[in-house]
Protein backbone atom coordinates (compact mmCIF):
# COMPACT_ATOMS: atom_id res chain seq x y z
CA UNK A 1 0.00 0.00 0.00
CA UNK A 2 1.71 3.47 -0.95
CA UNK A 3 -1.50 5.64 0.81
CA UNK A 4 0.81 8.40 2.80
CA UNK A 5 1.11 7.43 6.48
CA UNK A 6 -1.21 10.76 7.61
CA UNK A 7 -3.93 9.60 5.09
CA UNK A 8 -3.89 6.09 6.61
CA UNK A 9 -4.08 7.32 9.73
CA UNK A 10 -6.76 10.08 8.69
CA UNK A 11 -8.94 6.86 7.21
CA UNK A 12 -8.80 4.86 10.54
CA UNK A 13 -9.48 7.41 12.48
CA UNK A 14 -12.90 8.23 10.73
CA UNK A 15 -13.93 4.62 10.34
CA UNK A 16 -13.55 4.97 14.27
CA UNK A 17 -15.97 7.89 14.10
CA UNK A 18 -18.31 5.84 11.76
CA UNK A 19 -17.08 6.18 8.51
CA UNK A 20 -17.79 3.48 5.96
CA UNK A 21 -18.23 5.08 2.46
CA UNK A 22 -15.37 7.40 0.76
CA UNK A 23 -18.16 9.90 1.21
CA UNK A 24 -18.70 9.74 4.49
CA UNK A 25 -14.97 9.80 5.10
CA UNK A 26 -14.50 12.88 3.32
CA UNK A 27 -17.38 14.52 5.81
CA UNK A 28 -15.83 13.51 8.59
CA UNK A 29 -12.33 14.48 7.69
CA UNK A 30 -10.10 16.82 5.94
CA UNK A 31 -8.26 13.91 3.86
CA UNK A 32 -7.73 14.59 -0.05
CA UNK A 33 -7.62 12.01 -2.37
CA UNK A 34 -5.00 13.49 -4.86
CA UNK A 35 -5.60 10.57 -7.81
CA UNK A 36 -7.09 7.13 -8.94
CA UNK A 37 -4.64 5.35 -7.20
CA UNK A 38 -5.05 7.00 -3.69
CA UNK A 39 -9.21 6.81 -4.08
CA UNK A 40 -8.68 2.47 -4.84
CA UNK A 41 -5.94 2.10 -1.69
CA UNK A 42 -9.26 4.33 0.49
CA UNK A 43 -11.66 2.23 -0.72
CA UNK A 44 -10.21 -0.92 0.03
CA UNK A 45 -9.25 0.37 3.36
CA UNK A 46 -12.38 1.20 4.11
CA UNK A 47 -13.42 -2.17 3.59
CA UNK A 48 -11.16 -3.75 6.56
CA UNK A 49 -11.42 -3.55 9.78
CA UNK A 50 -8.82 -5.47 10.91
CA UNK A 51 -5.33 -5.16 8.99
CA UNK A 52 -3.39 -7.77 11.14
CA UNK A 53 -6.03 -10.76 10.54
CA UNK A 54 -7.70 -9.42 7.61
CA UNK A 55 -10.93 -9.54 8.81
CA UNK A 56 -13.21 -7.13 7.08
CA UNK A 57 -16.14 -4.78 7.64
CA UNK A 58 -18.49 -6.91 6.36
CA UNK A 59 -17.41 -9.93 8.53
CA UNK A 60 -17.77 -8.02 11.91
CA UNK A 61 -20.82 -6.18 10.71
CA UNK A 62 -22.03 -10.53 10.34
CA UNK A 63 -20.94 -11.40 13.39
CA UNK A 64 -22.96 -8.46 15.31
CA UNK A 65 -25.52 -9.16 13.34
CA UNK A 66 -25.51 -12.63 14.79
CA UNK A 67 -25.23 -12.07 18.64
CA UNK A 68 -21.19 -10.34 18.91
CA UNK A 69 -22.68 -7.57 21.37
CA UNK A 70 -19.02 -6.96 23.13
CA UNK A 71 -15.39 -6.63 21.58
CA UNK A 72 -14.49 -9.52 23.29
CA UNK A 73 -17.01 -11.68 21.25
CA UNK A 74 -16.18 -10.27 18.12
CA UNK A 75 -12.82 -11.02 18.69
CA UNK A 76 -14.04 -14.91 19.85
CA UNK A 77 -15.51 -15.12 16.66
CA UNK A 78 -13.58 -13.83 14.06
CA UNK A 79 -10.12 -13.14 15.51
CA UNK A 80 -10.16 -9.33 14.62
CA UNK A 81 -8.42 -7.37 17.53
CA UNK A 82 -6.48 -10.21 18.07
CA UNK A 83 -3.54 -8.84 16.80
CA UNK A 84 -1.99 -5.50 17.70
CA UNK A 85 -5.52 -4.34 18.92
CA UNK A 86 -5.63 -1.07 16.89
CA UNK A 87 -8.74 -1.58 15.58
CA UNK A 88 -11.01 -2.27 18.90
CA UNK A 89 -12.29 1.43 18.07
CA UNK A 90 -13.12 0.44 15.08
CA UNK A 91 -14.97 -2.93 15.94
CA UNK A 92 -16.58 -0.83 19.15
CA UNK A 93 -18.05 1.60 16.61
CA UNK A 94 -19.36 -1.04 14.45
CA UNK A 95 -20.90 -2.61 17.31
CA UNK A 96 -22.56 0.37 18.79
CA UNK A 97 -24.34 1.53 15.32
CA UNK A 98 -24.78 -2.26 14.57
CA UNK A 99 -23.56 -0.64 10.56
Amino acid sequence: MALERSKYLKVRKAQAEGARTVEELKNISDIVIENDTELEEVETLLQNACKCKNVSINTIVEAVKNGADTFEKVKEVTKAGSGCGRCKSIISNIIENKR
